[in-house]
């Protein structure tokens, strides 16, 4: 039995099945990722861009980290692809328990996925940080330099940067769809990032599913590994 159809007989087995996923997942809706070659960490700034989308560097150079932010980590034309489109289908089927992404697109919930947990926060959600006012996408795409509430405070993107802490709950919900799943299927990412990439030890069932198109340092831990391209493996084994 080839890879491909074993995972379809096993998606159609399983009834508590979970999807934890990465950039690759959104790249085939030509949002580029960090890692890759041609990604954002290999590209040339002033500053590494670990460093911009620090905590610190928000705090210190504000209007540097927007013109950043604004030119390379907000798509709003981007379209959800075929990966996040089947996702949102076994979810409607009753099959699919939750979506865990480490992707701040909103793309899945675009495509129609219900439960998703963002490990990484959303580019959808903004807040005033002295009043709390909510901001959405569209209205920081309609601002230049550092975005101010009508308040007068500065708005923040929901986004979890470096030296930030990822929010509790959503771990703790992560944590628990996880360990209570009959299937996990991780796809799209490079399993380094912590402590995301660890939340996949809290698994305890026979069907680990890694679909990515580079190694990763869990493919031997894996019951099934298919390299290719994301979207259109789980468009062929939901068809």
């Amino acid at each position: 039995m080839d890879a491909l159809e074993q995972l379809k007989q096993w998606i159609d087995g399983c009834s508590r099945i979970v999807f934890f996923g990465g950039a690759g997942v959104s790249t085939e809706s030509n949002i580029p990722d960090f890692r890759s070659t041609d990604g954002l960490y290999n590209q040339q700034y002033d500053y590494p861009p670990e460093t911009i989308l620090s905590h610190t560097f928000y705090v210190r150079k504000t209007e540097e980290f927007y013109r950043f932010y604004r030119n390379k980590m907000l798509f709003p034309d981007a379209k959800p692809n075929k990966a996040h489109l089947a996702l949102a289908k076994l979810e409607a089927q009753g099959k699919l328990k939750a979506v865990i992404t480490q992707n701040i697109d909103g793309l899945h919930q675009a495509a129609g996925s219900r439960e998703v947990l963002e490990l990484h926060g959303s580019v959808h959600r903004n807040y005033c940080t002295r009043c709390g006012k909510f901001y959405s996408l569209e209205d920081i795409l309609k601002t230049e330099g550092v975005p101010r509430c009508s308040c007068g405070g500065v708005i923040k993107p929901d986004v979890v940067l470096y030296e930030e802490g990822l929010d509790q709950s959503i771990l703790s919900r992560s944590v628990r769809h996880i360990s209570e799943a009959d299937m996990l299927i991780i796809g799209g990412t490079s399993l380094t990032v912590y402590p995301a990439a660890g939340l996949i030890d809290y698994y305890r069932g026979d069907k680990l599913v890694l679909i990515n198109k580079a190694v990763t340092p869990r493919d031997g831990q894996a019951s099934l590994v298919i390299s290719g391209s994301i979207g259109e493996v789980l468009d062929a084994v939901t068809a």
